[in-house]
């Protein structure tokens, strides 16, 4: 199940670290079922599904497709650059129901990817079901941070960003998963972006854990570091960001988001740099 398939470390910080994803080129044989038997093969959270004729990519993990992913995306940008052997390429890519405009540049430490994330929604209600989910991550209410507040953001699919006060509550927060699964399943949550803003000036740890789509944490979440990042544009003028992650699991990651005010919305765009593991380092 893993021939063909490429290992791409994205969204590495300072040369190391990065979330392993699987890239292939898809196969339309594949049914969905071994689209997932894929993921677990190759032991990486998620996969990437390539089609270069149409410039759709099919993101899976190892139970569920995924309307669209971040960190794969940046993962599937930097294979096929690697593919074709150029050193740029700016192109376009089909994910869910968007097709929105991506960037690949080849640079001395990897591949540096940016896509288009277009507009992230910021309901302004208060999120469904908050206490019993801070309940499951294992926040007490002195926990969260001052002068933010628990936000629901999609850029197509919602997920709950959630600050908190210091470093040491993010990186001592042990959820009790199928509590959290249940019940971002019932508020329709992809799953809780945990974060903690630093006192340099754009620049957050996070903590991502989304057992309802079966990625108890998440590596790195490039896309909730984008819908940060429009949170913050919305509420504090800040229009960009850093988000270091992959703390707990002793691979450092780092997501780049900007964000702009549109006559649609606030609109974001996400970055990182990715890896391509040769065939000795792959699993």
């Amino acid at each position: 199940m893993t021939v063909g398939v490429t290992i791409v470390d994205a969204c590495i910080h300072q040369g190391r670290g990065g979330s392993p994803t699987a890239v292939l080129l898809d196969d339309d044989r594949l049914d969905d079922d071994a689209r997932r038997a894929v993921v677990r093969a190759a032991g990486t959270s998620h996969a990437a599904f390539v089609i270069p004729a149409t410039d759709a990519v099919r993101f899976f993990t190892s139970n569920a497709e995924l309307t669209n992913c971040g960190h794969g995306t940046i993962a599937a940008q930097a294979f096929l650059l690697h593919s074709r052997g150029t050193a740029v390429h700016h192109g376009r890519q089909r994910s869910g129901a968007r097709t929105f405009d991506t960037t690949a540049v080849r640079r001395d430490d990897g591949i540096e990817v940016w896509f288009d994330q277009g507009i992230v929604d910021l309901p302004r209600t208060d999120p469904a079901g908050l206490g019993r989910i801070l309940d499951a991550l294992g926040i007490a209410g002195p926990a969260l941070a001052d002068g933010d507040r628990p936000v629901v953001a999609s850029p197509g699919t919602p997920r709950l960003l959630v600050p908190v006060a210091s470093t040491a509550v993010l990186l001592s927060l042990r959820p009790d998963f199928g509590r959290l699964a249940d019940e971002c399943r019932r508020h329709g949550y992809l799953g809780c972006f945990v974060y903690r803003m630093s006192p340099e000036r754009d620049t957050a740890d996070a903590r991502m854990f989304a057992p309802a789509i079966g990625v108890d944490e998440d590596i790195v979440n490039a896309n909730s570091s984008g819908c940060l990042a429009a949170h913050l544009h919305a509420t504090h003028g800040r229009g960009t960001i850093d988000v270091l992650q992959g703390h707990a699991a002793g691979r450092p990651c780092l997501v780049h988001a900007t964000a702009t005010t549109t006559a649609e919305g606030i609109s974001t765009r996400v970055g990182g740099t990715a890896l391509i593991r040769s065939p000795a380092d792959a699993p």
